[in-house]
């Protein structure tokens, strides 16, 4: 037993037997399924427009929470280094009032005074009153 397969011209076919060719129209009909997409559509629009807010509302959220924390880090900064330069000033602070309380000591001045200045104690002192003449 022997197959042939043959592909057939189906315009030749038509002409042939004289139908035309018709065409499929859609019909829409109130079926439950006609009314049941209709339906959907809009509830499944909302809950797409409501999905979308949500993560938009979510990004922004998201985004604001990295420049507060950005913003939050950078002050940190500053502030751990506005700390560090008031601990050096406290430090040069300290060590300027050591060095000034040991300039303003009275040894000091009188070594400095008789032996780099050239100058004496008073031996006696001379008073002159004014008042009693």
């Amino acid at each position: 037993m022997s197959y042939r397969a043959e592909a057939l011209d189906l315009g030749a076919l038509e002409q042939e037997t004289g139908r035309e060719k018709t065409t499929f129209t859609p019909w829409e009909g109130g079926s439950l399924d006609a009314r049941a997409r209709r339906e959907a559509s809009p509830l499944l629009r909302r809950v797409a427009i409501f999905l979308t807010a949500v993560v938009l509302a979510l990004f922004a959220a998201g985004g604001m929470s990295v420049a507060l924390t950005s913003g939050t880090v950078g002050l940190l900064r500053e502030n751990a280094k506005t700390a560090s330069h008031i601990k050096e000033l406290r430090t040069q602070n300290d060590d300027l009032r050591i060095e000034r309380s040991q300039l303003v000591g009275n040894e000091r001045i009188s070594r400095i005074a008789t032996q780099n200045l050239g100058m004496v104690y008073a031996s006696d002192a001379t008073v002159i009153d004014v008042e009693s003449e």
